[in-house]
């Protein structure tokens, strides 16, 4: 078994390191497109509302992106330069703000870029969530919802970078030959509106939409079993190309992964059991669509 000193991160949890020195340059040069986006409002004579107002976004959104908590999107620097008649100043960075967005992408915390790497590259994962949506099915608004409820509280900043690495893990789903994927999820899951209704139903929404793709399978492990071969906690089995299976486990400030196939047997054994107590994966979308309609 190997242990990695940290927070679970696909939980959403971030201790340490908060910030490593490649994520600061990407975040000062956010802030830096920010305060020229300001500068020019200003030179304007536009509150940050009448600017959110002619460009079609929201207050709180250009104020994130003034600050450099936020990253502008192409179609807001195209209606930035419109409204602001910038002359090209802004619309010039987009390329570059692509690539401070792809570099933040592929930047995990040191503890947790060893199992991403094997997920990356697995033929099978099989995953039992008992407490939150996997990383993997996360949508970007569940997931930045996750990081902004971690106490104690991360940066804007961080936020940011998590929310964007977690969306590119999510690449694997599309890639052909796709690997074989199977989740479990416990139904308390799916019944906590985490970040509000409206984000939540979206990932309800998200998660009938894997359910129903070739390759991938969802299963409600539903609340009213008397025998639950779970209650250890959550856990992931996964297959790297041409390597044994391994497990990978999480809990709290640690996260550890599980080369011993002793061990990794007895996984396999728990989640074999958790598929045949769960709903069947007709049931299980069944179920997430009568959730979505109780509302």
């Amino acid at each position: 078994m190997t242990e990695v000193k940290g927070t679970g991160g696909d939980s959403g949890d971030v201790v340490r390191p908060q910030l490593d020195e490649d994520l600061s340059e990407v975040s000062d040069f956010l802030r830096a497109i920010g305060k020229q986006i300001k500068l020019l409002r200003e030179r304007a004579g536009l509150t940050q509302k009448e600017f959110a107002k002619q460009v079609g976004y929201t207050e709180s959104l250009i104020g994130a992106v003034e600050q450099g908590k936020r990253t502008p999107q192409r179609e807001l620097l195209v209606a930035s330069e419109r409204v602001l008649d910038a002359k090209g100043l802004l619309i010039v960075t987009a390329d570059d703000i692509e690539s401070a967005k792809a570099k933040a992408r592929v930047r995990h915390p040191e503890w947790f870029r060893g199992y991403v790497g094997l997920e990356a590259e697995c033929e099978e994962l099989n995953n039992w969530s008992l407490w939150d949506f996997p990383g993997l099915l996360q949508t970007e608004a569940h997931a930045r919802a996750v990081y902004e409820m971690r106490q104690p509280p991360l940066s804007e900043e961080v936020i940011e970078m998590r929310v964007a690495a977690r969306m590119a893990r999510q690449e694997i789903l599309a890639k052909w030959p796709r690997a074989m994927f199977s989740w479990v999820i416990d139904e308390s899951v799916l019944r906590r509106p985490m970040g509000g209704w409206d984000v939540h139903a979206g990932q309800l929404q998200h998660l009938l939409e894997v359910g129903n793709t070739r390759g991938m399978v969802i299963q409600v492990m539903p609340l009213n079993r008397t025998d639950h071969a779970g209650m250890g906690g959550p856990f992931i089995l996964l297959t790297p190309k041409g390597r044994p299976q391994m497990g990978y486990i999480e809990v709290q400030t640690s996260s550890r992964l599980i080369t011993e196939q002793s061990e990794v047997r007895i996984l396999n054994a728990r989640y074999s059991t958790l598929r045949s107590q769960a709903h069947t994966p007709e049931e299980s979308l069944s179920l997430i669509e009568k959730i979505l309609g109780e509302r």
